[in-house]
């Protein structure tokens, strides 16, 4: 079930707002740590503010039009978002198997944080051949159910193998030896991870869910949001008089 959960992501939702701590911690963030505010809607838009609401990132970019050179580019430019194509299910509506997608979230250059949106580096596309369990990407020492602020998720203590590939290898979810990680039940993102290893238990990030699938207007990301119109109110139009010949 872990495994299944991380690679489920994607399609369990596509708006997100959440804080993030780019620091471990045990059970609570501590209250002078170091956070930011995210609003996120897939496929990538991302808005990013400070705890007093500056606003610190955002992609103004989201609706710019693809020209000719994008689309023949490469492959990659033809593969459709993954909530728009369909994955092979496990009994309990978890991802068994990831179809080709174009997948990945933004990160503001975090790649920590764009591999805690979606966590598959912990499990992989689809299941390892059971002749060879020692190729999975993680190797799960065991699994427990809790309660992260307030969120049903699963904990699990994992340790990387020779197969486990970071999506961004200069910040994977794992670094070498045992390292606690938890999985979000409802969205299957990585809620925080922490290495157990001595010498580098200061590595981890935590992250608190908001809110999910709310509404975002495009305007939430834009540098410059244009005024919205007041439909209300009457506009006049001053038309010149013409004066027509009489018959």
């Amino acid at each position: 079930m872990f495994r299944n959960l991380c690679r489920s992501s994607p399609w369990k939702w596509q708006a997100l707002q959440f804080e993030y701590w780019d620091e471990p911690f045990t059970d609570a963030p501590a209250p002078a740590a170091p956070l930011v505010r995210a609003s996120l809607r897939r496929p990538g838009a991302l808005r990013l503010e400070s705890p007093d609401g500056l606003v610190l990132h955002s992609t103004p970019g989201i609706n710019d039009s693809r020209d000719g050179f994008y689309v023949t580019s490469s492959r990659k430019s033809w593969l459709l978002p993954p909530h728009l194509v369909t994955p092979v299910y496990d009994g309990s509506g978890l991802v068994r198997r990831r179809p080709e997608a174009a997948y990945g979230d933004p990160g503001f250059g975090n790649g920590r944080l764009s591999a805690a949106l979606d966590p598959v580096e912990l499990a992989g596309n689809a299941p390892v051949p059971l002749e060879f369990p020692g190729s999975n990407a993680v190797l799960v020492h065991g699994v427990r159910r809790l309660d992260h602020e307030g969120r049903p998720a699963l904990e699990a203590e994992v340790s990387p193998t020779a197969a486990y590939h970071a999506g961004d290898p200069a910040a994977p979810l794992c670094l070498p030896g045992r390292s606690l990680v938890r999985v979000d039940l409802r969205t299957g993102v990585c809620v925080a991870s922490r290495s157990l290893e001595p010498e580098k238990d200061q590595y981890g990030h935590w992250l608190r869910i908001l809110a999910v699938d709310g509404y975002m207007p495009d305007d939430l990301f834009l540098a410059s949001p244009a005024a919205p119109a007041d439909v209300r109110r009457y506009i006049s139009w001053n038309l010149p008089a013409q004066v027509w010949p009489e018959p």
